[in-house]
């Protein structure tokens, strides 16, 4: 199972899922209305290196964290 962290602002407590792709994670999550928004301008990170394409591979065991942007940043 893949580890997500929400951090910053999104301010949601860590889940495991059972996904091979970052199209999973955002099928998985298409009626979260409160997250869509973030989901929508978030950078986000597989084990620590920023990705760009939905169609990123997902293992078990890899930490995927949903990045928002932050003031300053």
């Amino acid at each position: 199972m893949a580890k997500i962290e929400f951090l910053g602002p999104l301010n949601r407590e860590s889940i495991e899922v059972d996904i091979s792709s970052l199209n999973d994670l955002k099928e998985m999550f298409k009626d979260d209305t409160e997250l869509v928004e973030w989901l929508e301008i978030c950078a986000v990170a597989v084990n620590d290196a920023l990705v760009c394409s939905l169609d990123t591979k997902i293992e078990s065991n890899d930490k995927i964290s949903l990045l928002p942007p932050v003031c300053g940043g």
